[in-house]
């Protein structure tokens, strides 16, 4: 059966949480693969010496984790890794929002009557009104992101110039500032740089780029701000971990 740790009782971590921890690492050593059986709950109540309910709820957050799978009659199985499922983050991006060499400079901002594109985008009707920002980042003096931004406009609430730069753009993508956004949909896709973006940005118009869409809802599911940030191919790379690596791999 291999090596068998114990639950520490005087561990500020929930005896669940150990046993979880404890399978994961088993699974993580090759111990258990792919499709073969966990120990059942009377022989994890056994060997750990918990009780029925904290096996339960250690594999309840396994399969939560999407570890394991549980079976009706049979049993609670290592899960197959899926690569369907694997999902990426924006950690590139937010490297650079974050990092305090990162510069942000104001190519525009202001109110201008929006595109039939952009009203589709924030479900607003032609000839209305929407705040529009350009914004260049720059990472130790080279431009590395190109980033426009419409807001739909309201009267009520200024734009002021806090809101311009690069904390702004951090806010966005942290949840911090108190915005009142509720939710927003992000979208990756390569495109080719267009001529504006390119001349700014020191490249090519017509050469690969990265695009990343935001757009942003407030609580009355209404949108309220879309934008886009290019940037050169080689800025953005995005990979994920599927299935559970060893110690020191993660």
């Amino acid at each position: 059966m291999g090596a068998v740790s114990h639950i520490d009782r005087s561990s500020f971590e929930p005896p669940y949480a150990q046993l979880a921890r404890l399978l994961r690492e088993r699974i993580a050593s090759g111990e258990y693969r792919a499709g073969d059986r966990l120990p059942s709950e009377a022989e994890l109540c056994g060997t750990y010496r918990v009780s029925p309910m904290t096996v339960r709820r250690a594999v309840t957050l396994l399969v939560q984790e999407e570890v394991a799978i549980t079976e009706q009659g049979r049993g609670t199985f290592v899960k197959s890794p899926e690569l369907g499922a694997a999902t990426f983050d924006l950690r590139d991006l937010r490297r650079y929002l974050d990092d305090a060499g990162t510069d942000v400079r104001i190519l525009e901002a202001r109110i201008v009557s929006p595109s039939l594109h952009v009203c589709s985008k924030l479900a607003v009707e032609a000839g209305s009104r929407v705040i529009a920002i350009k914004r260049i980042l720059s990472s130790d003096g080279e431009p590395v992101f190109y980033h426009s931004e419409y807001l739909v406009f309201d009267p009520m609430r200024p734009l002021v110039e806090a809101e311009l730069g690069v904390t702004a753009l951090q806010d966005l993508f942290s949840g911090a500032g108190g915005s009142g956004l509720k939710y927003g949909r992000l979208t990756l896709h390569a495109s080719a740089f267009t001529e504006k973006e390119a001349a700014y940005l020191g490249e090519q118009a017509g050469t690969l780029a990265w695009v990343v869409e935001h757009l942003f809802y407030d609580f009355d599911d209404r949108p309220e701000s879309w934008g886009r940030f290019v940037g050169r191919a080689d800025r953005l790379t995005f990979s994920t971990t599927v299935g559970i690596p060893g110690a020191g791999e993660a």
